[in-house]
């Protein structure tokens, strides 16, 4: 996991030069979408409150950390970071193997409701740090 200030989004396929977009994480011959994870800051900050435990966001594994935003409002719903456009798919907890990688077994029960989200690039584009977050008014058919 490296911190990036912009990355191409690649539709279908996730964020270029990532393990999912290149088929190699750990999850990536399982059923469902991976293109992109987010985690929201916000659920850092309470982990941090409740456990004591300051997990860098680099610890999550997720690809996009967003504040200010409810990412549980964006499943099943079409949204944009800056240019790129996406589809919120389905929650993202934390899973065993996370717990295992970075040595905190506490991130499993501490981010169960809170570990963010899958979504589903559906356009082509760079993401940048401080791109805004916007909820899209187009219909998905």
């Amino acid at each position: 996991m490296k911190f990036v200030s912009t990355a191409q989004a690649i539709t279908g396929k996730g964020l270029a030069e990532d393990r999912y977009a290149s088929g190699l994480g750990s999850y990536s011959k399982s059923k469902g979408i991976r293109d992109v994870t987010l985690i929201e800051i916000e659920s850092l900050w309470s982990f941090l409150r409740l456990s004591g435990i300051d997990l860098h966001p680099g610890l999550t594994r997720r690809n996009i950390i967003t504040e200010g935003v409810r990412l549980s409002d964006l499943i099943g719903c079409p949204f944009s970071i800056g240019p790129v456009s996406l589809l919120g798919i389905r929650s993202c907890p934390p899973c065993q193997h996370l717990a295992k990688l970075i040595g905190i077994p506490d991130v499993v029960s501490g981010l169960a409701h809170s570990g963010g989200i899958y979504a589903q690039v559906l356009s082509d584009g760079f993401v940048s740090v401080g791109d805004p977050v916007t909820l899209s008014t187009a219909l998905l058919l």
